[in-house]
């Protein structure tokens, strides 16, 4: 009985250990970052998710090499991400990286991403509803293989 309660407590820590990591990117491999990445984007309010996936790959295009990027990105929240994400936009717009010039700030970039995203999805609503009526179309069509 005292192994078994010495066990449980044991795993108990461990679980609890694991779970602390959750809010973090885990960097290593490249697929693994990936999914958190993923995992932490969906857990983040709305406001912070086009913030977040803009720093991350910002990050990625100024960091080509899988190790750097990794010691980067790994351990990392999605707030240290945001951060290092805006330092290196306000690096290379100081540089005068092409396609940064036409932002006047960060939030005017951010702003930017989130309507193209939401134009978008409504592009692709509207697709797919324009397929559906097509296939419950009732009228009469003599080229149509259901005669």
């Amino acid at each position: 009985m005292k192994k078994l309660s010495i066990l449980m407590l044991i795993l108990g820590c461990t679980t609890l250990i694991a779970c602390g990591k959750g809010q973090e990117i885990n960097g290593h491999t490249t697929n693994t970052a990936y999914r958190s990445v993923k995992a932490l984007k969906n857990r983040l309010p709305p406001d912070s998710r086009m913030e977040f996936e803009v720093s991350f790959w910002a990050i990625r295009d100024a960091n080509k090499d899988d190790k750097q990027f990794l010691d980067i990105v790994d351990g990392k929240k999605p707030e240290e991400i945001i951060v290092l994400g805006k330092e290196i936009y306000q690096q290379r717009k100081a540089a005068g990286f092409k396609g940064y010039d036409q932002y006047s700030s960060w939030e005017e970039m951010i702003a930017k991403f989130g309507k193209e995203r939401i134009d978008q999805d409504n592009r692709k609503g509207a697709l797919k509803e324009s397929a559906k009526d097509k296939a419950n179309d009732v009228l009469y069509n003599p080229s149509s293989p259901n005669k």
